[in-house]
């Protein structure tokens, strides 16, 4: 059991489980390299198939452009490394949940939860379902009327593997993240080697980028980014967590920094710099690939959407409970969320309700709007996230750590600048979409309270 609210204290190793108290707790079964494949696919979806269009019309110079990919991936670091801390530190389910409670108290690490559960994981998995069942229907025209469904049973699929266990669930998430990074791999290497493209378009035009710009370009950015700290939430259930979720978190972000890059110039190489701004309806990567190659070759674009966004909903299926799963102990959620599957020793039930409301999600027809009004979301609480690390430090600064954070104080100090700035950013250019996300969030304030008063078990 947790401790009480408001105490501070994270659960006690015996509370936690370590896969040897009879099946009563979750199981250390995931190693760095599973850990880090959960990043990578948490990562990598459909941001960057559209964001580098953005980006390159606010920093229309081809160095500037890949500089500012790169200054993203520095503060994406960053953050993972303040993660990796609290994570060796407190490696218990939950991710930023469980360093908000203690750091800020059981209000605020609420409203992550409840922020998670009502858009951050459910909504982006509806999203993502959807998006695959519509590359889908690409070969199998005569669906295209059921693509609902098929998102459905796509969450459906990948929720009953990761019910089953972390045996199944690893092994899946492991081969779809690995032929995600491959078929990365090969685009760029043939793109390179064969492809039709022009290795001037890389280098500067010359044009001037001024300050603004950058950290405008920044703000969907580290939305592409966002996913870095995916490794925290199964801290748990990882072997020798203080020495293999900081490696997890550090290994999966600069390979995803690395991908990033590698696509970003590619993109460049393929298209100047001018027609990459210019591009609109979505289709960056059929493009991208037809100028290369001189062919049509969307079926196989297809195909690695598929395989790509397959990936990211496993690893959302897997992350997303276990922060459902930290609150129900502490009391916070639907009791049931907080029970340890006897056979299976996973979070089942919490797993089971994170589909059910994705599903709900998926039939609404809001998802669109429900993701949108709560992207700000990712920054803000990942924001709150960093800082507690300066919070805990303070206030346990002789506690035990197996990893210390790289750059501290500085290297996470940015990072909290960089968010405080993407959220003003966020608030100065979409207010109202930014005050109806705000209002999401705070409609978890009486939930909370409701929490608070239900009788405890």
């Amino acid at each position: 059991m947790a401790a009480p609210h408001g105490t501070g204290q994270a659960p006690s190793a015996a509370a936690v489980g370590d896969g040897s108290n009879g099946g009563r707790g979750l199981e250390r079964r995931l190693g760095p390299l599973d850990a880090a494949a959960i990043v990578i696919s948490n990562v990598i979806g459909g941001g960057i198939f559209f964001v580098p269009i953005i980006v390159a019309g606010l920093v229309p110079d081809p160095t500037a452009m890949l500089l500012v990919w790169l200054a993203g991936g520095a503060l994406a670091f960053a953050g993972a490394m303040a993660y990796a801390e609290l994570a060796a530190v407190r490696p218990h389910a939950g991710g930023e949940y469980v360093y908000l409670r203690d750091a800020f108290g059981p209000l605020a690490a609420f409203l992550t939860g409840w922020t998670s559960f009502i858009a951050g994981f459910s909504g982006a998995i509806a999203a993502s379902a959807l998006a695959l069942a519509d590359y889908v229907t690409r070969f199998v025209p005569a669906a295209s009327n059921a693509k609902p469904l098929i998102a459905i049973a796509a969450i459906a699929a990948l929720t009953l593997i990761h019910v089953r266990g972390l045996g199944p669930g690893r092994l899946v998430q492991n081969i779809l993240a690995g032929l995600k990074v491959s078929a990365i791999v090969l685009i760029v290497a043939l793109g390179f080697a064969i492809g039709n493209g022009n290795a001037a378009n890389l280098s500067s035009s010359g044009a001037s980028t001024a300050a603004l710009p950058w950290l405008l370009a920044l703000v969907p950015i580290m939305f592409s980014y966002s996913g870095w700290n995916a490794a925290a939430y199964v801290a748990e259930e990882v072997r020798n967590p203080g020495r293999n979720v900081p490696i997890a978190l550090g290994l999966g972000t600069i390979v995803v920094v690395a991908l990033y890059l590698a696509l970003n110039a590619l993109f460049i190489f393929a298209l100047p710099i001018t027609e990459l701004a210019a591009l609109g309806d979505g289709r960056l990567m059929d493009i991208v690939a037809e100028r290369l190659f001189g062919f049509a070759t969307g079926n196989l674009i297809a195909l690695f959407t598929i395989v790509s966004l397959a990936a990211s909903i496993s690893a959302m299926v897997l992350a997303g409970p276990r922060v459902y799963f930290a609150m129900a102990r502490d009391g916070m959620f639907v009791r049931a969320a907080g029970r340890v599957h006897p056979r299976f020793h996973t979070p089942a039930a919490a797993i089971i309700g994170q589909a059910v409301w994705s599903s709900v999600l998926v039939l609404s027809g809001t998802v669109v709007q429900l993701v949108n009004y709560t992207g700000f979301a990712v920054v803000l609480f990942a924001g709150i996230g960093v800082a507690s690390l300066f919070v805990l430090r303070r206030r346990n600064p002789d506690a035990p750590r197996p990893f210390s954070a790289l750059g501290y104080p500085w290297a996470p100090a940015v990072f909290v600048v960089a968010s405080v700035i993407m959220l003003g950013n966020a608030f100065w250019r979409n207010p109202q979409e930014t005050m109806y996300g705000l209002g999401l969030i705070l409609l978890g304030v009486p939930v909370y309270f409701a929490f608070r008063r239900a009788p405890r078990a």
